[in-house]
């Protein structure tokens, strides 16, 4: 399975993917937009935005692209590990 990550701590991004490689899942963790965010995105299985550290710009770009390609769009307002695990434990 693959994942997108949207949000959440810059410092707790090498944890987040490790989190879901550690679920075996593959993933991709954008704390900041990147310049070409929605080409980036690309067909994952799942987008998991923690929504309390996420710009506006930056979900309305996911919620487009998930409507274009008919992708799942978790919400989480907590940034935290736990939260994490949860949505993973939940998909998988």
């Amino acid at each position: 399975m693959s994942v997108v990550v949207v949000g959440g701590n810059d410092r707790m991004a090498g944890r987040y993917k490790d989190i879901c490689e550690g679920a075996g899942c593959k993933a991709k963790v954008f704390t900041q937009m990147p310049s070409d965010f929605a080409g980036k995105i690309g067909r994952p299985d799942l987008i998991l935005v923690f929504t309390g550290t996420c710009s506006h710009k930056m979900l309305g770009t996911v919620k487009t692209s998930s409507a274009k390609h008919g992708i799942p769009v978790e919400h989480v307002k907590s940034g935290s590990v736990n939260a994490l695990k949860n949505v993973l434990a939940k998909y998988s």
